[in-house]
């Protein structure tokens, strides 16, 4: 829903932006905007129809493609923002001049103003500036796609095992195989993620970003992965977006750790680590009951690790002691590390999250769906569990 909501929002607010295009006053004004925002419409389509089914996507050289979703994620849609904030604030001042009978004649009109003026200026700037800034915020995306950092970090654990003491976890979550996530970095991910060494490799969710034809290079990335003791995997929302039955059906051909509703249980260092694994569910009443069936299935001899691409089923997860999410994106656009998209829509969005009965940590993901990030890298996460005795209340 919310998806679909957004689509309209970008399809209105191109069709907005080339209406406004036709008001400037001079006529390169509105041929340029109003090219720009017709072409920049024709993309998003173009986008739409591949995420369907429709092969076509290809045809769009990367940067271009950067470019459209930078144009109707950065700029499109907070400018469609201004102007509905505006247009209320117009409609709100009329009211307040009507019931004041103030309603007066503008010293200048619009039509009065000549040639040179603010106007003018004004006009050009409406021009140049918002394709200057796409072209910008799809430069930094490019420039930024294939990187990712190793973040470190320090997981204190209420009463850990004391066998788990210093485990360590490689979490790589959201891959998003596809036009944004291929090739060359695809290696390197795999490199970086096995020379952690880890004793558990945790994968959870968004294998590929949304077509099954990206599925067997995603399974490629996942058999090459090698933890001392075992790779455990859950599922992300991309991975079902095209056919969910096909991508089950195709992961376990393909050997994909998969778990959905389901668990897993290796020995570390002596201690039975259990693995559960949460199915994806859109809604919150559907991640609470899913949570709930998945922990009828704890193994009370062993030591237990929750795996749900949303962040929030930590809500659900009673006395877990550690949950690993991704879905997020660090929030992918942050002003700074607590002002951005990821407040905005998520209640835990990066790195750890801690309360009494246990531990929660969000990755901002490996892999790309949309080319821009600010303030939230890409990344693998290499976690290290430090025991925490609760003593009394």
């Amino acid at each position: 829903m919310t998806f679909l909501i957004l689509l309209t929002c970008m399809a209105l607010g191109d069709l907005l932006w080339c209406v406004s295009a036709m008001r400037l006053p001079r006529r390169w004004m509105r041929w340029t905007l109003g090219i720009f925002g017709a072409l920049q419409g024709a993309g998003l389509m173009t986008i739409l129809l591949s995420r369907g089914g429709v092969g076509i996507e290809e045809v769009l050289p990367r940067p271009l493609h950067s470019m459209i979703l930078a144009w109707h994620v950065v700029i499109l849609l907070p400018w469609l923002a201004w102007r509905i904030v505006r247009a209320i604030g117009a409609t709100i001042w009329k009211i307040v001049r009507l019931f004041r009978s103030e309603e007066k004649a503008d010293p200048v009109q619009v039509g009065e103003i000549p040639a040179g003026t603010r106007r003018e200026f004004l006009g050009a700037a409406a021009a140049l500036v918002p394709p200057a800034l796409t072209l910008a915020a799809a430069g930094i995306g490019e420039a930024q796609l294939d990187g990712f950092r190793i973040r470190r970090i320090e997981v204190p654990v209420p009463e850990l095992p004391p066998a788990l003491e210093g485990m360590t976890i490689a979490h790589v979550s959201d891959f998003h195989v596809g036009r944004f996530t291929r090739g060359r970095v695809l290696e390197r991910i795999v490199e970086e993620t096995n020379r952690l060494d880890a004793d558990v490799i945790a994968l959870t969710g968004d294998f590929i970003n949304h077509s099954l034809r990206d599925l067997p290079a995603a399974l490629d990335v996942v058999r090459a992965l090698r933890a001392r003791h075992i790779v455990a995997a859950c599922e992300g929302n991309h991975d079902l977006i095209e056919d969910a039955g096909i991508f089950h059906r195709e992961a376990e051909r393909g050997g994909m750790p998969l778990l959905r509703g389901d668990s897993a249980t290796a020995d570390i260092r002596g201690q039975r680590v259990q693995f559960l694994g949460l199915p994806w569910n859109h809604s919150v009443t559907g991640m609470r009951d899913s949570t709930a069936a998945l922990l009828t299935r704890r193994d009370p001899g062993a030591w237990p690790l929750l795996l749900a691409h949303h962040p929030h089923a930590w809500d659900f997860a009673g006395e877990i002691p550690l949950t690993l999410s991704g879905h997020t994106h660090g929030g992918q656009l942050m002003l700074t590390g607590r002002l951005g998209a990821g407040p905005l829509f998520y209640r835990y969005w990066s790195g750890l999250y801690s309360r009494r009965s246990g531990a929660l940590v969000v990755s901002n993901g490996v892999g790309n769906w949309f080319p821009v990030r600010i303030q939230a890298p890409a990344e693998i996460l290499h976690l290290t569990l430090r025991r925490v005795v609760i003593r009394g209340v």
